[in-house]
Formats: structure tokens, sequence, C-alpha cells
């Protein structure tokens, strides 16, 4: 999703703010659907226009405040935010967090702010999208026989980066052990090794 041509849907309730994000993003070859001044236009767009990005402000007109569209999208579409408001309070912070926006940017903003809070908003959705892909039952399914429960943890500890030795000490398990159950891994995904084996299974 961080290629070039995203499809953003602006929700924002000043005009001119969200006409200066929208002349942003046309400029640095992003994908315009439309901007949505408050919450039930939102709902309308994102239902009808389907952006596979949403640039949220929290303070909207409507019967919903930016936090409740963004509940609802998180609950009914498979679309990343990002809440760009002037509201940084401890209590707001809070309840934006739990809809888990991929960035989230303070006004005033500049250009490059808001390019940068939008490609590193996207990369970090796509991986943490790629991760919650990554349990056993799709393990499996392109694996040549089934990874047993300790070796899918072995293969969750090396797509994290840790050596041989981090693993063994974190699953209470000797080194040689951990060779065998990579060995397994390696076979069973018919692969060479661990980056040849993170790589098959996430994709990437």
């Amino acid at each position: 999703m961080t290629n070039l041509k995203t499809k953003v849907l602006i929700i924002e309730d000043e005009a001119i703010i969200a006409k200066h994000i929208e002349d942003i993003l046309i400029e640095n070859d992003f994908s315009s659907v439309g901007i949505a001044h408050d919450s039930e236009t939102a709902l309308d767009y994102i239902y009808s226009r389907q952006p596979q990005l949403l640039i949220l402000d929290i303070n909207i007109d409507g019967s919903k405040d930016g936090i409740e569209v963004a509940e609802i999208v998180k609950e009914k579409y498979d679309i990343p935010v990002i809440f760009l408001t002037a509201l940084s309070d401890l209590h707001t912070l809070d309840r934006a967090k739990k809809v888990n926006p991929c960035s989230y940017i303070v006004k005033p903003f500049n250009t490059k702010d808001l390019i940068s809070s939008i490609i590193i908003g996207l990369y970090n959705y796509d991986f943490m999208k790629q991760s919650k892909q990554l349990d056993l039952a799709n393990v499996n399914r392109i694996a040549l026989h089934p990874l047993s429960p300790k070796e899918y943890e072995v293969l969750l500890d090396i797509k994290d980066g840790l050596t041989n030795a981090q693993i063994a000490k974190k699953q209470y398990l000797s080194l040689s052990t951990i060779k065998f159950h990579l060995k397994n891994i390696y076979n069973k995904l018919d692969v060479q090794n661990r980056t040849s084996a993170i790589r098959k299974v996430t994709g990437i």
C-alpha cells in the first residue's frame, strides 16, 4: 500500500485546511478521492469511494467525532487511519490510541510532516497487518509439511531477528535443539536459510 497513487479520503471540517491537504497529496503523487467535512459524509464516502487511507481530523462536524468514525472503520473496514488534529491532551490521545491509528499529526503541520507521516504510517500499517497474518494456520498452508507449535515459535523468533543463542535462551532450550528446529523449519518450508524462510512466509 505504500506505492504512489494511494487513494486518500480527507475528513476535515475546516475547508481551507482540507483543500491544503488535498493539494499537498496531489503534488506528491497521491490520489484524493474527496473531502468530507462531517461524520455522516465521511462514512458515506468510505463506503462508496473505497479509499486506501483516511486522514481524519478528530474534531469534525456531525453526530460522531473522528475517533468514533475510526472505531467504525476499525470494525467494518480494512483501512489505515492517520489522525490529524489540534487536540493533543492526554484524554484525547488515550481515546485515539485505542483504535490503533497508523500515525498521529498535530496541527499546525508542514508538507514534510504530512508526507512523512503518510509514508511511515502506511509502512507501519502494512507491517502490522503482515505480522497478524503470520499465524500458524497461514504458515502451514504454504509449508510442505505442517510446522509444530514449537517450530512456529522459533519461526516467530527468527522473524524478530533473534540469533540462535538468543532463541535458545528465550525458549529455555539448548543451542543444538534450536538448530534442529531450524533445520526442520527450512525443510518444511523448502528453503535454505532464515532470510528465505521469512520471505516465504511474509511474502516480502
